[in-house]
């Protein structure tokens, strides 16, 4: 008997060559999109729908027709809302810099996804992410690089669950964009050419300071002060929800040459000012662990490890220092370790797990 999957059609071309590519290979594919879009005139839902406003909708519909696959959009506003839109201001307004895709993809993408896909019958459930799922010998399931480094979203990956993982189909991970391309245009997919989608889905004006004032009027930290590590007041800022590690660029301060943001202090509202060199850290401390090709960390062992999307990671020692807490140790000092965003850990090309950075 076939396998049943549901693949989560977000209207591009990865999520399209997915669903074309398990129905090759033999399995009963069911295309659904993700309806996270909240409340709003259908104009703005058009104009910036990101990867799953109505276009998105259009799309997958028109792709799911070519390949003969029923299709469906399930609504996930609540979800999407709960853990990935209030969770984006509530991380701002404690002065840490969230990553609103890894939520998106453990909270919405898997947990509530996986769960309706189940409730259907479905046996998996499969994504347009370039990476790979691997059984490995001790019996974990672990994500694996994609075979093109430049297309790599392994990153964004590292929080899914054992059970989401042995549920989960990803066979765009052995191909490279180029090659996902030519098949959409062997086929004849409709959007064998459409663009990539590169910004957050609800923030499409990257305006990220705005979207909190609207969200959280009530709550959100007026003007306060930018100061040096010493307390010396510098200036005066717009508040601590424009700012985030490591920016050099709108600080708007006069000091003769190039300044950066080293600390944000919610408690007070201050913005600390330093300079290039102060940027730079060799260690950090990350909670809100989940391990993926171990089942726990026993003891410190050497990884490489990506402390942001587009970095390309840096060889440290991880140990534990307390339940949930575990203090990594770079080898060459890294720029901008930034509280709120992911630390990952690779080993041999596999995820051994992450966490959350709390501090340097």
């Amino acid at each position: 008997m076939k396998k049943k999957v549901v693949v989560g059609m977000s209207g591009g071309v990865d999520s399209s060559v997915a669903a074309y590519l398990l129905k090759e290979q033999g399995y009963d594919v069911i295309g659904v999109t993700m309806q996270i879009w909240q409340d709003e005139e259908t104009a703005a839902q058009e104009e910036n729908g990101g990867c799953c406003g109505l276009s998105a909708v259009d799309d997958a519909r028109r792709v799911a027709q070519h390949l003969d696959i029923p299709y469906y959009v399930m609504n996930f506003k609540k979800e999407f809302k709960e853990n990935v839109m209030d969770y984006f201001v509530e991380e701002y307004l404690a002065g840490r810099t969230p990553n609103p895709c890894i939520a998106c993809n453990r909270y919405v993408k898997w947990e509530s996804l996986l769960q309706r896909s189940m409730e259907i019958g479905a046996d998996f459930i499969a994504t347009g992410h370039y990476a790979r799922i691997i059984k490995l010998a001790n019996g974990r399931y672990a994500i694996r690089n994609s075979v093109t480094a430049a297309k790599d979203q392994t990153y964004a990956l590292y929080n899914l669950t054992q059970y989401q993982l042995a549920h989960t189909l990803m066979p765009v991970g052995d191909y490279t964009k180029e090659a996902i391309r030519k098949i959409a245009e062997r086929e004849n997919l409709p959007v064998a050419h459409k663009p990539d989608s590169q910004e957050i889905c609800f923030i499409p004006d990257h305006d990220y300071a705005a979207f909190i004032d609207r969200e959280a009027a009530e709550r959100v930290p007026g003007k306060g002060k930018f100061v040096t590590k010493d307390g010396e007041v510098l200036g005066e800022h717009l508040g601590i929800t424009h700012y985030t590690i490591g920016q050099r660029k709108g600080l708007n301060l006069a000091m003769g040459h190039p300044v950066f943001v080293t600390d944000i202090r919610p408690e007070t509202d201050e913005v600390v000012i330093g300079e290039n060199e102060d940027v730079f850290s060799d260690t950090l401390y990350c909670s809100h662990l989940n391990y993926m090709s171990i089942a726990d960390l026993q003891e410190p062992r050497e990884v490489l490890a990506k402390i942001r999307y587009a970095h390309k990671g840096e060889k440290c020692r991880i140990e534990k220092v307390a339940e949930d807490t575990v203090k990594c140790t770079f080898h060459a000092p890294v720029r901008a370790v930034t509280p709120g965003q992911a630390v990952v850990f690779y080993e041999d090309e596999y995820v051994l797990g992450g966490g959350v950075i709390i501090k340097k």
